[in-house]
């Protein structure tokens, strides 16, 4: 079986915002694009982020770009909050320079960070949908 990939724009939708909601102001979302990929034998992973390397940039003549791609055999059976987290967590690996390289989990990357900014946007849509 060969891996296929089309475009999520409900995964974009998500993205951006969650990006929005917790002030990601470095994540430029016009740089962002969304993917889901079917085919996939994986069983641990969930998504995983992609970036246009500097030489990529360079020889392309493009700015940095990121794509978050979602695996549909394990992504799309999770709950809203499971896929919340999950995006958080893609997002939380974008440097804040925009620069097309990554964060690494070790010292940034962690349950408890990605849990502490899940409630912060559901409390911030809480309040958003009070106005």
């Amino acid at each position: 079986m060969t891996l296929d990939y089309v475009e999520a724009p409900d995964v974009k939708r998500l993205v951006d915002e969650i990006a929005d909601s917790l002030d990601l102001f470095h994540v430029v979302p016009q740089f962002v694009y969304c993917y889901r990929s079917k085919g996939s034998k994986s069983k641990r992973i969930i998504a995983r982020i992609h970036g246009l390397g500097r030489i990529w940039q360079e020889a392309l003549r493009r700015p940095p770009v990121y794509v978050i791609e979602v695996i549909s055999e394990q992504y799309d059976k999770l709950s809203d909050e499971e896929k919340e987290r999950t995006l958080i967590h893609e997002l939380l690996h974008i440097p804040k320079g925009f620069s097309g390289g990554f964060r690494p989990h070790k010292g940034y990357i962690d349950k408890k960070r990605v849990e502490r900014l899940h409630r912060v946007l559901l409390e911030r849509r809480s309040s958003n949908s009070k106005k």
